[in-house]
């Protein structure tokens, strides 16, 4: 079996569960991308299976097509949905967040950023856009080997996370005003809140789908501002669900305004 950068694979010992894209060949190791879901990885060749696109490993179909955004009501009123300012360490899940905000008829501007980098940068961001929620996502993991779960220097990007968090509150303190959703996969979910997030990965540290913070974001963009969320409705629009992103109850970011 030939493979290359740029193919993609399914891991055998994972049953073939998830899709990857092969991103570098290096001293007989190939590192993986997730195609769907924000999560890096490593194998061996002989673990890996081509992946036959017109197989649905993963259901993304249905889930697509669960989470198309619905269409305004438009009548004789009109809609200011929230403005959405998306950071992002990865450009190929930045670009399709962008395009399922696009399909949403949603104002977002869209900034390629390292973990690492995002605290240094994000009030100047937030200056620039003056969004109402601001995504502050990428990839992460929980270390076993690090340490316990509940000790932060056992994830690989979430420190990281809070800190950008915490820069984003001392510019907004208002949990209504600035709607905060952070964190990759595995993240240390219970940090990210206590640092400020309105919502965040990953209660139980289970991975999350490249488009998970960008549902979050949309439904609060659209969501009345005079209202109370749906919070486990928002919740379950997700691909794992509570599992996989949690939150706060707080008010949507759309004003509702008549005549058009």
């Amino acid at each position: 079996m030939m493979l290359k950068v740029g193919d993609y694979v399914t891991r055998n010992s994972y049953h073939n569960d998830m899709v990857f894209k092969i991103i570098k060949i290096e001293d007989d190791i190939y590192y993986l991308k997730g195609l769907n879901v924000r999560l890096y990885a490593d194998s061996e060749k002989e673990d890996l299976k081509a992946y036959d696109r017109e197989e649905d490993v993963e259901l993304e179909e249905p889930f697509l097509e669960r989470i198309k955004p619905v269409n305004l009501d438009r009548n004789d009123y009109f809609y200011l949905p929230g403005k959405i300012l998306h950071i992002d360490g990865d450009n190929e899940y930045l670009s399709r967040c962008l395009k399922y905000y696009e399909d949403a008829n949603i104002w977002a501007a869209g900034v390629l950023e390292k973990e690492s980098n995002i605290s240094c940068r994000i009030q100047d961001l937030l200056e620039e856009y003056n969004p109402n929620i601001v995504v502050i996502t990428g990839h992460d993991a929980y270390y076993r080997k690090r340490g316990k779960m509940d000790d932060i220097n056992s994830y690989k990007n979430s420190a990281y996370y809070v800190e950008a968090i915490k820069e984003a509150r001392k510019y907004e303190n208002s949990h209504e005003k600035l709607v905060i959703i952070a964190g990759g996969c595995q993240s240390d979910y219970e940090e990210l809140i206590k640092a400020g997030a309105n919502f965040a990965s990953s209660p139980k540290r289970v991975n999350i789908h490249a488009l998970d913070p960008a549902i979050v974001a949309a439904k609060m963009s659209l969501a009345d501002a005079t209202k109370e969320i749906n919070l486990k409705g928002i919740l379950e629009d997700t691909k794992y669900g509570k599992d996989g992103m949690g939150g706060i109850i707080t008010k949507g970011t759309m004003y509702v305004g008549y005549p058009r």
